[in-house]
């Protein structure tokens, strides 16, 4: 396996998390590249302590993790020309024991496959409702799926065909690169293996609403790029931002001018946070802050998307929208 498969792992200022992570790998012998953006607390060091080769990228150009992540790729096909299958891993996430032999088997076996993924766990849900909010995020269903995130293994061969992440976005360049690839033929695949242990590290809900900003900036900037193909889902989630952050309060605001009465509407929102607990038949207390969330993230989100639009206008690059 440790031939068949390279590893790129990308990271800021992690600390301990790069270390766990570094770690988690030693044992597979795969060829690792660390790609560090301009870190200040040790991490270059730390990671070739644990033995892996360190990419330092040129801060002077503006940061993305895709631009990290295809830096890291070529520089792994420099190293370890012959292999067939990259893993790419967030410095603050730790591998779970098995899941590279689980990944590449699962390819190997399904050559329609280009992309795998796993379940993804957060560390420490119990330590804030929007560690847990991630964990519940990641809890999706096992088969076919549009998009993975940042900790997925793909086929090299399929990756250097579509010609990587694009750089230049800032969020959501993961399930824009999985757009691609299916444009292309290829499918992707989210299976039942643990995958990675995640250290979100959320405790205030400024990083949250952040964090939910950059699902908007993705948003729109998926439309702009891709609006002409089916398999795109911007339009819709759009339409759905917009609906509950801006349509739905302009329409409570201008009715209830001429009838008070229409001020009831604002129930919608209650509504749609049964609706969405009833959906996934449970009402345990993680479904309910989950749907709670779910309609309140249309806010923020709203907000990422007029970042990016606001941006286009005026022709200016986007900067990272970092929680973190």
């Amino acid at each position: 396996m440790s031939t068949d498969i390279g590893v790129v792992v990308i990271g800021r200022n992690e600390g301990e998390r790069l270390r766990r992570c570094l770690a988690s790998l030693r044992a597979s012998s795969c060829t690792a590249v660390y790609v560090d953006s301009g870190s200040t607390d040790g991490s270059p060091d730390a990671a070739r302590e644990l033995e892996a080769d360190v990419l330092a990228l040129d801060m002077s150009v503006p940061f993305t993790a895709a631009r990290a992540r295809n830096a890291g790729f070529a520089r792994l096909l420099e190293l370890a020309p012959s292999v067939r299958l990259v893993q790419f891993v967030d410095g603050d996430c730790e591998i779970a024991p098995g899941w590279l032999d689980a990944a590449c088997a699962f390819l190997d076996a399904r050559p329609d496959v280009v992309c795998v993924c796993g379940r993804l766990r957060e560390r420490h849900p119990e330590r804030s409702i929007y560690n847990l909010l991630c964990d519940l995020e990641w809890d999706r269903p096992v088969g076919e799926t549009d998009s993975c995130g940042g900790i997925a293994m793909l086929r090299v061969g399929a990756f250097a065909a579509s010609g990587g992440f694009r750089e230049s976005m800032i969020a959501g360049e993961e399930p824009e690169l999985c757009l691609r690839l299916r444009v292309a033929g290829g499918r992707v695949w989210r299976i039942a293996d643990e995958m990675a242990w995640h250290d979100a590290s959320m405790t205030r809900f400024a990083q949250w609403w952040r964090r939910a900003m950059r699902g908007g900036h993705a948003a729109a900037e998926g439309l702009v790029l891709h609006a002409a193909y089916p398999q795109a889902r911007y339009r819709r989630r759009l339409a759905r931002i917009a609906f509950w952050s801006a349509g739905l309060p302009l329409a409570i605001v201008l009715l209830a001018g001429f009838d008070l009465r229409f001020g009831l509407l604002v129930l919608a929102y209650p509504l749609q946070v049964i609706r969405l607990v009833l959906r996934r038949g449970a009402s345990a207390g993680s479904d309910w802050f989950s749907a709670l969330f779910g309609v309140l993230a249309n806010f923020p989100e709203a907000a990422g998307a007029l970042q990016y639009w606001g941006n286009r206008w005026r022709r200016r690059p986007a900067r990272a929208i970092e929680y973190r």
